[in-house]
């Protein structure tokens, strides 16, 4: 049986293509719905009928780019870190670079803190732990990190095992970790953060910074009717990458300078002017390449929702419905799940990380080309229909209260029993994954199938789109809908699988992905591939927005500021938690 690494390195597009797939003639079909941000060269139409199949391009009346809602300008001051400014498709933004180099400034800017407790074992718990000692280590500063568990957990002996202890005075009690530390951070699960909250709140110190990791609580608060206390700091640094991937990459980076995943940042609450400084130490120390600025609003929204998109929801959703549609089209099962799984999680991946999405189209052939251009124009809109429905939900609260109600069912409870998530991984699909999977050379990054890239890219660009005109800064636009998926959760499903993922990652992802896949899958199933059958028209105005979209010069940006080390992950991987290396598919 190969290894199961993924490493993405130099790489040719093995191109493979699709005859039994209809492809239209090209008819020039009005744009409606949402566009880019780019002026539009001609009047604006609509149209009763939209030949890519979408009810919401049916239904929608094309607004100017002028009423896009702006991205909020996102400034901030740091006396210790050197704060850069960025220009992305027109819009000036702030990061902070990151590297190894800067570890030495931890002191300075985590002063007044002694003691950092780590809150929860779960995705995040571990890496941030042991990144956050290994780079206080090398500043060689003496400020101790704690782990905090509730009695009994089984975490207790993974902690050990990662070089905590109750005997060095790192591990220890939840609320005595909490009421002893200046900096905590509340990694636990979000459906824990929503049950537990108060009791947190009371053993924190006065003058303490609470920090998170997602900005989940901030939106459950805001549906109570509650907030912060107001005499505690509250700061969010935000890998945009799973635990895992945070510290695999911390490793790697030993070898290269700034080697990471990029993370977000954000100041809700600053009580005494430390916030900023120490949000961007926790950044630098976790080993982000670079940290940029949100709000904890705009964190929730864009993560929660990016997580039911192309994170994961989304893509679970489309190669369901695509390895149905191939197999039903004759193909082997075998190459019907390379043309879907292997194909989006390796090939693809590798050339958007590296080069941009335009280059999976440019690296096709023409008879490529005019299949994705197919797949492209059918499934834009069908794609865009679920994800504006799916952040609208976020937005207004309904996905919180979802995952925090999912949370409660999974004890015995009204007399009921309890309801744990169960697993997907032994349908037939991903039992064939097991199989492609166990006879894959090591490397191999599958075929660059042009119809499952068309679908894939039109997926990805309909979500920067409903960021975009949901008024979110580039950054954070193209770090939850491109940079995350491609360099952190793909590489991890290109080894273990989809149902890897979806049976091994958050609460909170694990139960978006139950719900909106199959949304993905028959809207794809019941629009987009009927569309195609039907050998609807290209949509041009659609096809000419993506090439001219100005988020490829900002990708261009975003990527020179890419570490050159790719993720690597090895199947006996030891920065992985136990349950995550069980076997998957």
């Amino acid at each position: 049986m190969a290894t199961a690494t993924t490493s993405f390195s130099t790489f040719t597009p093995t191109t493979s293509s699709s005859p039994s797939l209809k492809v239209s003639p090209k008819t020039l079909v009005s744009n409606v719905g949402f566009l880019s941000s780019k002026t539009p060269s001609k009047p604006l139409k609509t149209r009763s009928n939209v030949a890519s199949g979408s009810a919401l391009g049916a239904r929608m009346v094309s607004a100017p780019p002028a009423i896009t809602k702006p991205p909020t300008l996102l400034d901030f001051e740091t006396s210790v870190f050197k704060k850069e400014k960025i220009n992305l498709a027109g819009h000036d933004e702030y990061i902070v670079r990151g590297g190894r180099d800067l570890f030495h400034l931890l002191p300075d800017a985590f002063k007044g803190i002694k003691q950092i407790g780590v809150i929860g074992w779960g995705s995040q718990g571990p890496a941030q732990a042991q990144n956050l000692r290994d780079s206080l280590a090398e500043a060689k500063s003496d400020i101790v990190v704690k782990i905090g568990l509730r009695k009994g957990s089984s975490s207790f002996n993974e902690a050990r095992a990662a070089g905590f202890s109750e005997e060095s005075g790192t591990l220890g009690d939840i609320y005595e970790t909490i009421s002893g530390s200046d900096l905590v951070l509340l990694l636990i699960s979000d459906s824990a953060q929503a049950d537990n909250y108060e009791k947190i709140f009371s053993h924190m110190k006065p003058n303490s910074i609470l920090g998170l990791s997602h900005g989940f609580l901030l939106g459950h608060l805001q549906s109570v009717g509650l907030d912060f206390p107001k005499n505690i700091s509250v700061v969010a640094v935000c890998p945009k990458g799973m635990g895992p991937s945070v510290r695999r990459l911390y490793v790697q980076g030993k070898e290269i300078n700034g080697a990471g995943i990029n993370a977000s940042f954000a100041v809700h609450q600053d009580v005494d002017g430390r916030a900023t400084d120490v949000a961007l130490a926790w950044s630098v120390a976790l080993g982000s390449p670079f940290t940029f600025a949100t709000t904890l609003e705009q964190e929730y929204k864009s993560d929660i929702f990016g997580e039911r998109g192309i994170l994961l929801g989304a893509v679970h959703g489309i190669v369901e419905s695509l390895f149905r549609r191939y197999t039903e089209d004759g193909m082997s099962e075998d190459l019907a799940y390379e043309n879907t799984v292997e194909c989006i999680t390796g090939i693809i991946s590798k050339i958007i990380s590296t080069q941009g999405m335009k280059a999976v189209y440019e690296s096709l052939t023409e008879e490529g080309k005019k299949e994705f251009l197919t797949a492209y124009s059918a499934s834009y809109y069908p794609c865009m229909d679920i994800l504006y429905e799916c952040y609208e939900d976020v937005a207004a609260g309904s996905e919180i209260r979802s995952v925090v109600l999912a949370g409660r069912r999974f004890y015995e409870k009204e007399g009921l029993p309890a309801f744990p998530m169960g697993k997907i991984d032994q349908t037939r699909m991903w039992k064939v994954g097991e199989r492609v999977r166990a006879v894959r050379p090591a490397g191999d990054l599958g075929p660059l199938y042009p119809f499952t890239a068309g679908v894939y890219v039109a997926l990805m660009m309909a979500q920067i789109e409903v960021l975009r005109k949901k008024g979110h800064s580039y950054s954070e636009i193209i770090n939850e809908s491109l940079i995350e998926s491609v360099d952190s959760l793909n590489p991890f499903m290109h080894a273990r699988g989809v149902s890897f993922m979806v049976d091994n990652c958050s609460t909170t992802a694990r139960l978006g992905s139950r719900k909106w896949a199959p949304r993905f899958d028959y809207i794809l199933t019941q629009q987009a591939l009927v569309a195609v059958d039907n050998g609807a028209p290209l949509n041009q105005d659609l096809i000419s927005n993506f090439f001219e979209d100005p988020v490829h010069d900002a990708v261009k940006v975003c990527a020179e500021l890419r570490p050159t080390v790719d993720i690597s992950v090895p199947a006996d991987a030891d920065f992985v938690r136990p349950e995550l290396r069980q076997g998957s598919n």
